[in-house]
């Protein structure tokens, strides 16, 4: 199978990794920095570590959590579209790209500015393109 429709779903897989690595990177050295012996933790999660942390590097692995939520949903979709022969087609690649392309503004916003508002909007309008991969994918398998 080849079709366009993977492309953006392969660049959001590497980006999420990109948001994984660049969370370790920065949490564990304020990890370090805030006195924290996470070798003989027991029973914790990451969340839990939160309050130890700055905020920026709390704003990291928020991004990353968001990133393994939404983004199943349109992995979901874009899978239909491509296993259903609709994967070319000009409006569901264009709709893929503007959704992989909002979400890593999304990211970069979360990650270093962090302002709600301009995150809603990028949400929003990510959301509206996957709505209509969700569309087209309930359309396709019902074809």
């Amino acid at each position: 199978m080849n079709s366009a429709i993977l492309a953006p779903a392969a660049v959001l897989v590497v980006w999420t990794l990109i948001i994984l690595a660049w969370m370790a990177l920065t949490r564990f050295p304020a990890l370090g920095k805030a006195g924290a012996d996470v070798t003989s933790a027991v029973g914790t999660r990451g969340q839990d570590l939160e309050t130890m942390l700055p905020d920026k590097v709390n704003w990291k692995s928020h991004n990353y959590t968001h990133l393994v939520e939404q983004p199943t949903i349109f992995y979901a979709a874009v899978f239909i579209i491509a296993l259903t022969g609709t994967g070319d087609a000009q409006i569901n690649v264009w709709l893929a790209w503007a959704y992989v392309g909002l979400r890593i503004a999304h990211s970069l916003v979360q990650v270093l500015w962090n302002r709600v508002a301009v995150r809603f909007t990028l949400f929003l309008l990510a959301t509206f393109c996957l709505l209509g991969l969700a569309i087209h994918a309930l359309a396709a398998a019902l074809h």
